[in-house]
């Protein structure tokens, strides 16, 4: 009989983030590189996402209920629980699991509580000894683990994600597009992705900054805008909201540098979608960003309005100079979902 390995994409409930892209991505990639004479494939996801990943595959329907009483694992070899925050994890069951890690961002979040930190840790180091095999996305989140979880005599891979991008030859001009030059950047407006600090890069210069993705923290979006008043540039800040992948496509196409100060990323997809085209990318040097963007991106190695508007100035200068956007095409190339799936194809197949 095949060997039967379900994919929890309980996540993809959530359209436009990244865990629903991991997902969507990932699955695909399976159901291309499975060897169907030896394993079989089932999606654990929502109802409304249907057969996504093709007919001819199994499904199985999350409903909300299944947080207190799992589907059986009877018929189960590896149970693959995508994401470390999952509610919908084998605890208790006889069934193999992997589990993936992306990130520690709880515990690097200040507005969250010790004691809410404490509780996260003991919930992931549960899942982790549960686990027959864990994989982070990143050096970064392993190392991570490491400093508070012992893995010690556990089977463990980093396996990169890889890159979302299939491109469109000649996206759409988006309605909102701005007519001079622009700053493009797109992730969930909150705390840990230190947007505000970009509105002082639009100081003594004509260009717009466009901010794409939904907001998380309404708080925090009225905070960059105060940033923006304080410069007096806030008629050159645009948030556009959740973003089609036509619009993605052609700021990243069109814009004069991507910008992505984030201070927590488990690994940085909104990188390698910019790599991908070639173009000037400006990240901050913490956390997985320097292994993803590596010697090909430029890094604020400081927020303060003069240093960041000089690094914006030399690594534009030294992009315009050198053949940069090659080299950086060729790093996003190194990220491929196909790549990741069949590393986690070897992961399953080394259990069962």
């Amino acid at each position: 009989m095949p060997a039967k390995i379900l994919i929890d994409c309980e996540r993809m409930k959530y359209q436009h983030t990244g865990l629903y892209h991991y997902c969507y991505n990932l699955g695909k990639n399976l159901v291309e590189n499975c060897n169907r004479q030896s394993e079989t494939l089932q999606f654990f996801l929502p109802e409304k996402e249907g057969a996504i990943f093709g007919k001819e595959e199994a499904y199985f329907h999350q409903k909300s209920w299944h947080k207190l009483l799992l589907p059986s694992t009877r018929q189960i070899n590896v149970w693959h629980a995508t994401h470390q925050d999952t509610a919908y994890f084998p605890l208790h069951k006889k069934v193999l699991i992997v589990l993936t890690i992306h990130d520690l961002n709880v515990l690097h979040n200040t507005t969250k509580t010790d004691l809410k930190k404490k509780r996260f840790i003991n919930e992931i180091e549960k899942k982790i000894h549960r686990a027959d095999h864990i994989t982070f996305i990143s050096k970064f989140t392993k190392t991570d683990v490491q400093q508070y979880v012992d893995l010690t005599n556990k089977q463990s891979t980093v396996i990169y994600n890889g890159c979302n991008i299939v491109e469109i030859e000649n996206p759409l001009k988006p309605l909102n597009a701005p007519t001079a030059s622009f700053l493009f950047t797109i992730g969930t407006v909150t705390y840990k992705k230190n947007f505000h600090v970009l509105p002082a890069l639009l100081v003594g210069n004509d260009s717009v900054l466009i901010i794409a993705g939904i907001t998380q923290s309404e708080p925090y979006k009225q905070k960059i805008i105060q940033e923006a008043i304080k410069h007096q540039v806030e008629k050159r800040v645009i948030f556009t909201g959740s973003i089609s992948e036509n619009d993605k496509q052609w700021y990243l196409k069109n814009c004069e540098a991507f910008v992505f100060p984030s201070l927590t990323e488990g690994f940085g997809l909104p990188v390698v979608e910019a790599m991908y085209f070639g173009i000037p990318i400006f990240l901050s040097p913490y956390t997985s960003l320097p292994e993803i963007g590596g010697d090909v991106c430029y890094y604020f190695n400081s927020f303060d309005k003069a240093a960041m508007q000089l690094t914006i100035q030399q690594g534009l200068q030294h992009y315009r100079t050198t053949a940069a956007s090659e080299k950086i095409k060729a790093r996003a190339a190194i990220f491929s979902w196909k790549d990741a799936a069949l590393k986690y194809l070897e992961v399953y197949r080394s259990l069962y």
